[in-house]
């Protein structure tokens, strides 16, 4: 009986215990252990996603077996029968990649895939192995392969971004969390980055000013830092780059080491060119015809250097990172395009040496130091970003008196008599972001300030001294209606002021005073301030049904003024030009609508971005009927002014795999725009790129065991005759380029050295680009470049096992 009765109680608990519900949590990371967000987890018929922190939370589960299933965009899916009992109630889950190969633009990842699918605006996303393919000059020349990028390029080294026909400070470029300050308000002030420092590479078209604020209206390129996994030892690469255009040589190589919990990486680059080459033996610099020696740009040679260091802690709670980085370059400015008087110039000293740098030229070296620092809480994470640079800038140039300026140059002066202007900047930038989960809500909440110190020297004057205070606060809303539907609202308010210094010419000018004739320092620039407010806001939505994705993004934008637009009184040496500053401008304020539609099937692909803008009070500078007589050697004088614009155009991206090894895609861009009021009323904005569009076919063969990742490529670009022009600028005719690239892997010693060729514009064909600096004295872009570079790796990396 007591056996009976013992079997009865048995069964009873047992049957409570099994009966019993309860919470269960599973983490999602990546293998590298970084958590994967909205990421669906399932067990038998209950599902939770995953948030911020890469946890999901499913109540009401009953002790017992379970199939336990966790799904992510660009993930494979796992299964496991897992057994939850009374202490078994939180699992581990480490997802592994499932790579989807586009060979003929980059590899995506699976973070790449959420990334994307979950935000409302309109995003590219590279990474290194793209910028090794597709290497240029720099980095944006790299980049404008993609739709809707493009570049000011000036000379073989120097470029600034443009999206969607946007550019100078209307597109910010983020370093490792820190907005990048440079001079990069002028069209030959290129971005002091180095492209083989940079690790993934994230480009927002379209307006981002809720998250980055001022200068973000047109969009926003954030360059993230290079992965260093843990527990690898030490290990590094060489990269090694030849060009034959202009007889480039350079090399970057790294060096890195990690533990469990710690990591260094670090880097030194070099680069060193010639002048480059165009297909043309004559150009014209506005009227003046300038014979060029074997076809070269005299004086556009350069060298550039790049130090890079970090350093860092990894922990579960805590992650810190320092970033040092300084980099240097010496390049010339094509002598017959700068300065007042082109036809002095000595070309057969320019001529007998094609590395030599004579004036005029510039120096630029930017410092960086950069820190960020992530805790993470049991329901989000707070980040922390610290940042301080310093940007200086020389321009170099023979004393060229005009206007009341001495004829020769004062013994008496302390500054240099080929020190033409000088930039000195420095910037302190915070950061702090916190974020959190409410039920389906992932909340973000930031505040970004920084505040600039710009000093000036130099004979010569454009700009005066000043300091910049910005500062602006947000919250953003990521709402997860269903599995497939997302939400996002975000608002932002951002503060600004400006103070300028009073400038004085450092030579006496005749002027009138009370009626009687004196000579007297003229003042340049007043002392005077501004301040600005703008309060901004977005709405947007993800649908992602299977294998169609929808955006949509609708929003206010934002730019201050920046100190060229309003205190600028001086001769602007590119461009032959008088410019005058307007200190009564107002910011920029822009509307969009941002659409984008994808649909992935198994060997094809389609993606449509639309969008339209609306500018209430554009800034742009104005050609007037005057010529400045005392300071602008007779130049015509421009001044800023603002007008009401729309703009609106579209990118399409489709991708065909007719074989395993044989592929194609096509990528277009058109972009109209046109100023509604004020003096150029019908016309379109400066810049403006021409329709354009690019066929790829790509054959990727496997040739053996030891060569991996080969292809075989050719791009055909086909660009529109650019006829919807603003005085200045000329119309630009259409042309076709043809560009090649081969590469592969091929393993040595266990080692997989990475080889890339590339040819540039195979055909030798002389055409212009419509957004290039240079396009106004009509001078074509480069000619046929062949590019080879090589990684050479030190050490294997050893592969972490999967979970």
């Amino acid at each position: 009986m007591k056996r009976w009765c013992a079997l009865f109680f048995s069964c009873f608990l047992t049957g409570l215990v099994w009966g019993q519900n309860v919470e269960v949590s599973v983490y999602v990371s990546t293998t590298d252990e970084e958590a994967i967000t909205g990421a669906k987890v399932s067990l038998n018929h209950a599902y939770a996603l995953t948030e911020l922190s890469g946890t999901a939370i499913l109540k009401n589960i009953s002790i017992g077996n379970h199939l336990l299933v966790v799904e992510a965009k660009g993930y494979a899916v796992y299964e496991k029968r897992i057994q939850i009992d009374g202490r078994k109630r939180h699992f581990h889950v480490k997802l592994k990649p499932e790579v989807n190969q586009l060979k003929t633009v980059e590899i995506n990842s699976s973070a790449q895939h959420i990334r994307k699918n979950t935000d409302a605006r309109n995003i590219e996303i590279v990474d290194q192995q793209f910028v090794q393919r597709n290497l240029d000059g720099s980095l944006m020349k790299t980049l404008d392969r993609l739709p809707g990028i493009s570049s000011i390029g000036i000379g073989s080294g120097q470029s600034k971004p443009i999206i969607r026909g946007l550019g100078f400070n209307r597109v910010v470029v983020i370093d490792k969390g820190i907005k990048h300050e440079g001079q990069q308000w002028g069209a030959d002030h290129g971005l002091e980055i180095d492209q083989f420092a940079t690790g993934e590479i994230e480009i927002i078209k379209g307006p981002s000013s809720f998250v980055y604020g001022s200068d973000a209206i047109g969009g926003a390129i954030n360059l993230k830092p290079v992965n260093v996994p843990l527990k690898q030892g030490l290990g590094g690469s060489v990269n090694l780059i030849g060009k034959t255009n202009n007889k480039h040589y350079g090399s970057s190589v790294n060096l890195f080491g990690s533990n469990e919990k710690w990591f260094f990486d670090s880097r030194a680059t070099y680069q060193n060119y010639a002048d480059y080459r165009v297909p043309t033996d004559k150009v014209y610099v506005y009227d003046y015809a300038v014979n060029l020696y074997n076809q070269q740009l005299r004086n556009t040679a350069g060298r550039e250097t790049g130090l890079h260091f970090s350093t860092g802690y990894v922990g579960k709670a805590l992650k810190t990172s320092f970033y040092a980085s300084n980099s240097h370059a010496k390049t010339g400015f094509f002598a017959n395009a700068h300065g007042l008087e082109p036809r002095n110039v000595d070309e057969a000293l320019h001529d007998a040496s094609d590395r030599d740098i004579q004036l005029p030229y510039q120096t630029v070296n930017h410092f960086k130091l950069i820190n960020r620092t992530e805790f993470s809480h049991p329901n989000g994470k707070t980040e922390v970003e610290l940042g301080f640079q310093h940007n200086y800038r020389q321009e170099f140039n023979r004393y060229t008196a005009h206007g009341y300026m001495p004829p020769n140059y004062p013994n008496d002066m302390t500054i240099p008599i080929n020190l033409e202007r000088v930039y000195d900047k420095y910037i302190y930038s915070g950061n702090v972001k916190h974020s959190f989960n409410i039920h389906k809500h992932q909340v973000q909440m930031g505040f970004n300030g920084d505040f600039q110190n710009n000093n000036i020297s130099g004979w010569s004057f454009l700009i005066p001294a000043f300091q910049q205070l910005n500062a602006g606060v947000f919250v953003y809303d990521k709402y997860q209606v269903e599995p497939d539907l997302l939400l996002h609202a975000a608002m932002r308010y951002d503060h600004g002021f400006y103070q300028f210094e009073q400038y004085d010419d450092w030579f006496r000018s005749e002027d009138v005073v009370n009626g009687s004739m004196v000579q007297q320092y003229l003042t340049r620039a007043r002392d005077f301030s501004r301040n600005f407010n703008s309060f901004v806001w977005s709405l947007g939505a993800n649908y992602n049904p299977g294998k169609l994705n929808i955006k949509a993004n609708i929003g206010k934008s934002f730019r201050m003024p920046i100190a060229k637009e309003l205190a600028a009184n001086g001769v602007n040496y590119h461009y032959f030009s008088y410019e005058r500053g307007n200190e009564n401008l107002d910011p920029e304020v822009a509307y969009q609508i941002d659409l984008g539609l994808t649909w992935t099937a198994k060997r094809w692909s389609v993606a449509v971005n639309p969008f339209y803008n609306y500018f209430t009070n554009y800034i742009y500078l104005n050609p007037t009927a005057y010529h400045d007589r005392f300071y602008g050697a007779g130049n015509q004088v421009f001044e800023y002014q603002q007008s009401r614009v729309m703009r609106y155009g579209a990118e399409l991206k489709a991708t065909y795999q007719w074989l395993p090894t044989l592929s194609s895609e096509f990528l277009g861009e058109y972009v109209y725009s046109e100023q509604l009021s004020g003096e150029k009323k019908g016309f379109t904005l400066p810049f403006s790129p021409a329709p354009s569009g690019l066929l790829n076919l790509t054959w990727s063969p496997k040739i053996s065991n030891s060569i991996s990742d080969t292809y075989f490529s050719v791009d055909y670009r086909l660009t529109a005759a650019q006829n919807n022009i603003v005085p200045p600028e000329k119309k630009t005719p259409g042309y076709q380029v043809i560009n090649l690239q081969i590469g592969g892997s091929l393993q040595m010693n266990k080692h997989n050295i990475d080889l890339s060729l590339q040819v540039q514009n195979l055909m030798d064909t002389k055409y212009f680009n419509h957004t290039s600096f240079y396009r106004l004295i009509e001078l074509p872009e480069a000619s046929r470049n062949v590019v080879l570079s090589l990684k050479i790796p030190f050490k294997s990396i050893k592969k972490q096992n999967n979970q």
